[in-house]
């Protein structure tokens, strides 16, 4: 996968166990999901956990979904 093409994602394993993270904040890709699947919205998110945006969030989204679409299926 190409970290470079997200600019507001990072992995790096002294950060969050090296689980992919929003970069500037200490929130990662699978809390925002998280807060997704509990009903928030993506401007509910960016309003409550400052200083996320609502691009970041997006962009969680985006990462999360191609990572999730590389996922090697079983035949």
């Amino acid at each position: 996968m190409q970290l470079d093409k997200y600019k507001h994602i990072g992995i790096d394993p002294e950060m969050l166990g090296g689980q992919p993270y929003v970069k500037g904040t200490r929130l990662s890709v699978a809390f925002v999901l998280s807060c997704l699947s509990q009903g928030m919205s993506i401007e509910e998110i960016s309003a409550t956990y400052v200083p996320v945006t609502s691009e970041e969030v997006s962009e969680a989204l985006r990462f999360a979904a191609e990572v999730l679409d590389a996922w090697p299926v079983a035949a």
